[in-house]
């Protein structure tokens, strides 16, 4: 087992002591004073909300500076982590996770090379960051899983699921993008363009910086891990209830055609949901939505829209693997 370490940066009660927040959209400190009796002395910017309801931690794993996210534990809650996309941070996972955390002890992780994770010697693949995901849950002392992923997520849990097939509970797919359809690289950069622009504008506030830090020779090591990765064969190794979830404006997916093809050929688990209007990022841009759907799912409850958000994007079931519970929604093309 590697050295771990784990921390929470201390608070002080006593004493004018500076108090960090984190900006909502930048993730940066902003600099305040508390003087003795507790009242907020003049700074130079305004402070801003805490960016989540999640505690913010550091946790060392195979010598790795690992930052992560982690939700107080409900009693009995099963562990849920929450996998970011390509050369993002967990930070827009936040939408979602924050949704889900009263039912689920939540972790969000800046996977190794990403965010403000620390990067190893050598830029990782898909394998090493599904051992990386492992090591982690090690770390936390998690033993079994439900994974939920976001685009290059979702490979990472497909690997995790190859090397630890008795670790994972369940899986939930989102948006699982990758393979031919996404090549060569400029095809997939302009299938990015096309993304950003259905994305909501607050979307390119959390992910551009994000981009920026990952660098251009992770960027360029880490499409080819993605591009030749085998999801399909994957995929269809898995035994668990896994949920796939697909937004109808998403450029990076194939059509549902293909993706529903794709579904019926599984070892009938799968169950395939459509979100209206839902592009590429749907943990941001349809949070309500998705942690609907999650629950529902979790419990093996039909998929029908949240009657606590009338009017919202509709959910449509595509494909019921014989495997999973029937569903009584007339609305499903299944």
């Amino acid at each position: 087992m590697p050295l771990t370490r784990a921390f929470v940066a201390p608070s002080t009660s006593t004493g004018a002591q500076p108090e960090l927040a984190a900006d909502s959209l930048t993730g940066k400190p902003a600099t305040r004073m508390i003087d003795d009796m507790g009242t907020r002395t003049a700074a130079r910017r305004p402070p801003r909300r805490p960016e989540s309801s999640l505690t913010e931690r550091w946790t060392t794993v195979d010598g790795i500076e690992l930052f992560y996210r982690e939700s107080p534990m409900p009693p009995d809650a099963p562990a849920m982590m929450h996998l970011h996309g390509f050369g993002l941070s967990g930070r827009y996972l936040l939408p979602t996770a924050e949704r889900l955390a009263d039912q689920f002890h939540t972790f969000v992780p800046d996977l190794p090379g990403f965010g403000r994770s620390g990067k190893a010697a050598d830029a990782l693949d898909v394998p090493d960051l599904a051992h990386a995901a492992a090591r982690f849950l090690d770390d936390r002392g998690i033993e079994k899983v439900t994974l939920v992923g976001n685009s290059m997520g979702c490979p990472v849990i497909l690997e995790f699921a190859h090397h630890y097939p008795e670790r994972i509970e369940r899986a939930v797919l989102v948006s699982p993008a990758g393979g031919l359809y996404n090549q060569p690289l400029r095809r997939a950069v302009g299938q990015l363009t096309r993304d950003g622009r259905r994305e909501p504008p607050r979307m390119m506030k959390v992910a551009v910086p994000d981009y920026l830090r990952f660098g251009v020779p992770s960027t360029f090591k880490m499409f080819r891990s993605l591009t030749q990765y085998p999801t399909l064969e994957r995929l269809l190794e898995l035994h668990i209830p896994t949920l796939v979830v697909i937004g109808d404006r998403d450029p990076l997916m194939p059509t549902p055609a293909r993706v529903r093809e794709v579904a019926a050929a599984t070892d009938s688990h799968v169950l395939l949901v459509r979100i209206e209007g839902a592009a590429h990022a749907i943990n941001f841009s349809h949070s309500g939505e998705l942690a609907h759907l999650i629950r529902l799912f979790m419990a093996d409850r039909p998929i029908v829209d949240d009657p606590a958000s009338p009017g919202h994007a509709s959910l449509t079931e595509i494909h019921r693997g014989k495997h999973l519970p029937p569903s009584n929604d007339p609305r499903n093309e299944g």
